[in-house]
C-alpha cells in the first residue's frame, strides 16, 4: 500500500510544480526544467519504495517488461491519477487566490498547463502530428527509463537521468503538445477546466492518453528486441 501512496504523492509533486511553472512563466526552459527536476526529486525519495513511476506510461512499460503484474499496474494508474488530481487541484486553489489570474481573466482565461493540438497547440499542429509527437517523445522517455533501470551500475545516477530525459524531450514538444508523455498528467488538468466550463483540453485528451501508451509499450518491445541478447550475453 505504501507504494501506491508513495506514486499518488510523486505524481501530485509533478503537476504542481510542472504545471505550475507552465501556467505562471510559459519559458520553455523552466517548464522544462520544473518538470525534470521533479523527477528528481521524487526519484531519490520515493523510488526505492515504488520505483517512481508517477506515469501510468512508464507503468505499462514495467508491467511489459514483468516487473509488476496487472493488479500492481492498475493500482499504480489509479494512484498516479488521484496525485494528479492532487496537485491539480491544488494549483487551481492557490491560481484561484491569486488577484493577478483574476485581472487576467480567471482560470478559465490563463489554464492549468493542458495538452491540446490546432488552437491549443502554440505551432497549430495538426491531430496525426500530436499523435506523432507524443509517441515518439514518450518512446524516448520509455527507452531510456527501461535502459538506465536495467543496469544495476547506473542505480546512482538513474534519477538523474530520467528527470533530464524528461526535461530534454520537454524542450521540442511544449511548443507542439504541450508535452504530456504522461496521461495522468493530461487528464487531471483537461477534467478541472471542463469543470470550469473550457472543454477543449478534455475533448482533445484521449491523444494524449493514447500516445504516451503506445509510445511507452513500442520502447518497451522494442527493448526487449534490441537489447536483451546483448544483457544475455
Amino acid at each position: 500500500m505504501k507504494k501506491y501512496f508513495c506514486e499518488a504523492i510523486g505524481t501530485a509533486v509533478l503537476v504542481l510544480f510542472g504545471c505550475g511553472t507552465a501556467v505562471i512563466t510559459g519559458n520553455t526552459v523552466a517548464i522544462a526544467l520544473a518538470f525534470g527536476l521533479s523527477i528528481v526529486a521524487m526519484a531519490y525519495v520515493i523510488g526505492n519504495v515504488s520505483g517512481c513511476h508517477v506515469n501510468p506510461a512508464v507503468s505499462l512499460a514495467m508491467l511489459i517488461n514483468k516487473k509488476i503484474t496487472i493488479t500492481e499496474f492498475l493500482f499504480y494508474v489509479l494512484a498516479q491519477v488521484i496525485g494528479a488530481f492532487v496537485g491539480a487541484g491544488i494549483l487551481f486553489f492557490i491560481l484561484s487566490q491569486s488577484d493577478a489570474v483574476a485581472q487576467a481573466g480567471g482560470i478559465e482565461a490563463i489554464g492549468l498547463g493542458t495538452n491540446g493540438f490546432g488552437e491549443s497547440s502554440s505551432l497549430g499542429i495538426s491531430m496525426w502530428a500530436a499523435l506523432a509527437v507524443e509517441v515518439v517523445l514518450t518512446f524516448v522517455f520509455i527507452y531510456t527509463i527501461i535502459g538506465v533501470t536495467s543496469d544495476e551500475k547506473k542505480s546512482s545516477v538513474a534519477g538523474i537521468v530520467i528527470g533530464l530525459t524528461l526535461a530534454f524531450v520537454h524542450i521540442l514538444g511544449i511548443a507542439l503538445t504541450g508535452t504530456s508523455v504522461n496521461p495522468a498528467r493530461s487528464i487531471a488538468p483537461a477534467t478541472i477546466m471542463a469543470i470550469k466550463g473550457k472543454t477543449e483540453a478534455i475533448k482533445q485528451v484521449w491523444v494524449f492518453i493514447v500516445a504516451p501508451f503506445v509510445g511507452s509499450a513500442i520502447a518497451a518491445f522494442a527493448y526487449k528486441f534490441l537489447n536483451k541478447e546483448k544483457e544475455a550475453k
